[in-house]
């Protein structure tokens, strides 16, 4: 099991732009099985992953494709 933090970066400002396609993406993570628990972290920090049985390659590979990730909204440390 792998456990990835979404703490917020650079563009924080933009979340608000890039909220509705950051919930889609949870949202598709949870319905594929891939996300077994998602939530936020205290003090408005960013959010946090717990996945579920995706190989490590594959799971890096979901985080790259969350819009905050990709305009710099979080970084994602695993």
């Amino acid at each position: 099991m792998f456990v990835t933090f979404l703490k917020f970066a650079e563009n924080r400002t933009g979340a608000r732009d890039f909220m509705p396609a950051h919930n889609d993406w949870i949202a598709q993570g949870c319905a594929d099985g891939v996300f077994f628990c998602v939530g936020s972290l205290q003090a408005a920090a960013g959010g946090a992953i717990l996945p579920h049985g995706e190989s490590r390659d594959a799971y890096d590979a979901s985080i790259a494709a969350d819009p905050f990730v990709v305009q710099r909204v979080v970084t994602a440390e695993a």
